[in-house]
């Protein structure tokens, strides 16, 4: 604590608070809302009539947009390195069994993208448009609306190993999660509030099956798994053994097309689906987070909006940097 240091404890800790918040601060100050006003006005309404016209087909599709922008923030800052297609000899992060086959809505970029580049050539970057379409993904299922800083440049390099070294694992526990989140710059605060985006989209039966059929040697489920819950995931993933496929069920069973706090009260009544999603109801670092976000739903959703637009600020390409693609799965020819 605090009051248990000395003065020169406390200054050096004020400076590292200091030199975190300037260092996650620095890209933020580079991008800005309505970036493309005078240079592509009519950018962002070109994505968010892609993102509604795909999710009003596959509701599906918003909760595939928002673990893309977060999956490509979390790999090399949102540089959209996420939506580059794999070269001769060089697999991208699309191949990276994080990603691959679970990873969705890659054609809606790029029908937004296509359109935007009919208009604007080469202004809008595809960073910028991924950033867009989660917004507009979770406007469209859970009515969160925010204004996205824009600016973002698009990377050059994608590399399949990356995303397993960055993205946390569905069985971190919440120090894990914690240390993981950190290290891109947000805060434990952030990372609970994030994690409420599991209130839409769905697992494969073969992230948490082990919490079903081999949880340790004393208990093969889970003990802090409420039981009915188990009893009907187990009608929906067999055992591995018996299983040929890999099926796919709701991460949020009551709403599961709609983004909201439901996935809190879940949590409440242990029946969070992952380990790192079940950890931050039973870890006291984060309980009361938990419990907080399951009491008011509409505080927790301007939380969201505003961990949102941080995470969209990790490690951006601006400026000179990078490059605008002009599809999204290529980098441009030189």
């Amino acid at each position: 604590m605090m009051s248990s240091l000395g003065g020169s404890e406390k200054m050096a800790t004020i400076l590292f608070c200091i030199m975190l918040f300037l260092a996650t601060s620095v890209s933020a100050a580079s991008l800005k809302v309505g970036f493309y006003k005078s240079s592509c006005p009519s950018a962002e309404m070109i994505v968010r009539k892609a993102v509604n016209k795909a999710v009003s087909k596959n509701p599906g599709l918003a909760a595939g947009l928002i673990r893309m922008h977060f999956h490509d923030c979390f790999v090399r800052g949102c540089d959209g390195s996420v939506l580059l297609d794999s070269t001769p000899g060089n697999p991208s992060e699309k191949e990276s069994p994080v990603n691959n086959p679970s990873l969705r809505g890659f054609e809606v970029i790029d029908e937004a993208k296509a359109e935007i580049e009919a208009q604007c050539p080469q202004i809008v970057s595809c960073a910028d448009v991924l950033a867009f379409a989660a917004r507009d993904s979770a406007y469209k299922v859970g009515g969160i609306n925010y204004a996205v800083p824009s600016g973002r440049r698009d990377g050059r390099v994608s590399l399949k190993d990356e995303p397993t070294l960055h993205l946390p694992p569905p069985f971190f526990n919440a120090k894990q999660l914690e240390e993981n989140f950190a290290r891109k710059g947000l805060s434990l605060h952030e990372m609970v509030t994030l994690s409420g985006a599991h209130s839409v989209g769905v697992s494969h039966c073969s992230s948490f099956s082990n919490r079903l059929y081999s949880f340790n040697a004393t208990h093969p489920q889970d003990p802090s798994m409420d039981p009915e819950f188990a009893r009907h995931l187990k009608t929906k993933c067999p055992p591995p053994s018996n299983r040929g496929s890999d099926p796919t069920v709701s991460l949020e069973i009551q709403t599961p097309n709609r983004l909201d706090n439901k996935y809190y009260k879940d949590l409440k009544n242990h029946r969070g689906l992952l380990t790192s999603d079940q950890t931050l109801f039973d870890s006291p670092s984060t309980k009361r987070m938990v419990k907080n976000n399951a009491r008011n739903g509409a505080n927790w959703g301007n939380k969201y909006a505003a961990a949102m637009i941080r995470m969209g600020n990790i490690d951006v390409l601006t400026g000179t940097k990078g490059e605008i693609r002009k599809n999204c799965r290529v980098v441009n020819y030189r």
